[in-house]
């Protein structure tokens, strides 16, 4: 036997002896002890990673569901602004026409007082007139005793057609 021979045997035998005191102090035992764990912390990971995912999408649909109903209370609270604002117009309108006719009549019932007070004078200062010549024409032609009695008379009719 040659020299390559007898290192083949020897790192037989070698090979042998390290596979021996491997499987004595359990070594694969370890590693399978070491990769289950290992296998088991990165299961618990992706369990841990998956639950964070469904809680994160459940907030996002919560969220997604509050946003919706706030635009729908937000398109309510400016559907009953429009209405009230249209409310509050119609009343504006209506108390401004209100306001209108009010004023109109009170200058249509001003103009009418007016038109009395301008006849009543128109009048008065006609009777003062008639009076006043009719007491000149009187006076000339009929005596102070006479005169002053149709005078008075003239005057009290006058006064009683007027009143």
């Amino acid at each position: 036997m040659d020299a390559t021979a007898w290192a083949q045997i020897w790192a037989q035998v070698a090979l042998v002896i390290f596979l021996a005191v491997i499987f004595y102090l359990k070594v694969p035992n370890m590693i399978t002890k070491s990769l289950d764990e290992r296998a088991a912390k990165i299961a618990g990971e992706l369990n841990a990673a998956k639950q964070l995912r469904d809680d994160a999408q459940a907030l996002l649909t919560e969220y997604q569901q509050k946003r919706k109903e706030a635009e729908a209370e937000a398109a309510a609270i400016v559907a009953a602004a429009k209405r009230e604002a249209e409310v509050i117009a119609a009343e504006a309108k209506q108390k401004t026409a209100d306001y209108v006719a009010r004023r109109t009549a009170l200058s249509e019932q001003k103009i009418k007082n007016a038109e009395t007070e301008a006849v009543n004078a128109v009048r008065a200062a006609a009777v003062d007139l008639a009076v006043a010549a009719a007491e000149k024409l009187i006076a000339g032609s009929v005596d102070s005793r006479i005169s002053g009695g149709l005078f008075n008379d003239a005057v009290s009719q006058v006064k009683s057609r007027l009143n």
